[in-house]
């Protein structure tokens, strides 16, 4: 079996590569130990009890109760934002999402050219609740080996949106190397390896060991809110906030109504605990819609609660790359769930209070220009 080089090593050790862990993924994959079939949970999974899945109060007296209990995190200091803004670049044309513009695409050519990334979006909503509050909210940037240099001479393009550098802290995820179905290392037409992201599970471990997490604690950090980039809808809102911190949870989970052709994971009973199980896990001839709730990718973090190790799995993943099948082995943050006290609270997904408006595609931002301009109109009125 090929092996890779030391040129090879030296560039990937920069994203922390464990090549003993690897060699052992290749002889797994080999074995066959590694493999879809052995992705699947054998335990059954269950349902959750219908008080298990939460709503935000209705109530306008405890809405402003937790309210204000989320702003006084933000003015005390004690509230960050993670932007996981990593993977491949592949579906936007190669083009680093989080630096693609939201808006441009679609417009008419009697209508003026707005430029807001994906990242600008975030940064300036994130610094408008900020303000709001009266206080700072430190972010986070998890970028990836294919997002990080143009991620960072994009911040610097824009002056870093407003918000000042040393508000803004990039750090990465881990990186991996694609294989054959016989665990060998694929190699791409061109003739080098081909690398890839290891997922979101990625994200306490990346976080901690960068510094930033250890950074954040010693600042008075106590509550951390992670969301994907191309979420448009996952902002920043001092009602979860204080929902979360009123809850006195180690996590707090998003989820939204279950629409049909949803590809994902849900909260169900597992071993005993509620937890999320992604859709990569679900047994042969599972029916998902015993749950009619879908999980976002969205969360609240005690902050103390992830700086320890956690025992996620490593799931096998298929890929087409150069016309090819290649295998690529990914962790889940969702199975965070399994090792923490969480809470799963229901969300929106459509209308001004929607937090789930995933863009997948180019074709999203035209479809779904409507419903962008209404979560952002804040910021758009005085672009």
């Amino acid at each position: 079996m090929k092996s890779l080089s030391e040129s090879d090593l030296s560039y990937l050790r920069r994203y922390g590569f464990d090549a003993e862990l690897f060699e052992s993924w290749r002889d797994r994959v080999a074995r066959g130990e590694l493999s879809l079939e052995h992705n699947q949970i054998t335990a059954k999974l269950c349902a959750p009890a219908s008080d298990q899945i939460l709503d935000l109060p209705g109530d306008e007296t405890e809405r402003a109760r937790l309210r204000a209990l989320g702003e006084e995190e933000i003015r005390a200091g004690r509230f960050g934002v993670v932007i996981l803004n990593g993977g491949m670049a592949t579906r936007f044309g190669g083009e680093v999402k989080g630096v693609v513009d939201v808006f441009a695409h679609g417009a008419g050519d009697d209508e003026p050219r707005r430029s807001h990334s994906f990242l600008e979006l975030k940064i300036r909503d994130t610094a408008r609740v900020a303000t709001a509050a009266g206080g700072r909210i430190p972010i986070f940037l998890m970028n990836s080996f294919a997002t990080d240099e143009r991620t960072k001479q994009h911040l610097a393009e824009h002056d870093w949106f407003g918000y000042g550098e040393d508000h803004i802290r990039c750090f990465t995820q881990f990186v991996s190397v694609r294989m054959t179905e016989d665990g060998d290392i694929f190699e791409t037409d061109e003739g080098g390896i081909s690398l890839h992201g290891p997922g979101h599970g990625d994200f306490a471990p990346a976080f901690r060991q960068s510094g930033a997490l250890g950074a954040f604690l010693a600042d008075g950090g106590e509550t951390v809110f992670v969301a994907n980039v191309d979420n448009l809808g996952a902002r920043v809102d001092p009602l979860l906030i204080g929902f979360h911190v009123d809850g006195r949870s180690q996590a707090t989970v998003e989820v939204a109504p279950k629409w049909p052709g949803d590809v994902g994971g849900s909260p169900y009973l597992y071993e005993g605990k509620l937890q999320l199980v992604e859709q990569i896990r679900y047994p042969p001839d599972f029916d998902p819609g015993i749950v009619d709730v879908f999980n976002t990718n969205t969360f609240h973090f005690d902050a103390a609660s992830l700086d320890r190790d956690f025992d996620l799995g490593y799931y096998f993943v298929e890929k087409k790359v150069d016309g090819r099948k290649a295998i690529q082995i990914e962790r889940l943050i969702g199975e965070m769930t399994r090792f923490l006290k969480a809470r799963f609270v229901r969300v929106k997904r459509t209308g001004v209070d929607s937090r789930f408006f995933p863009i997948k595609t180019r074709e999203d931002l035209t479809t779904g220009r409507e419903e962008i301009e209404l979560l952002y109109r804040d910021l758009l009125d005085g672009s």
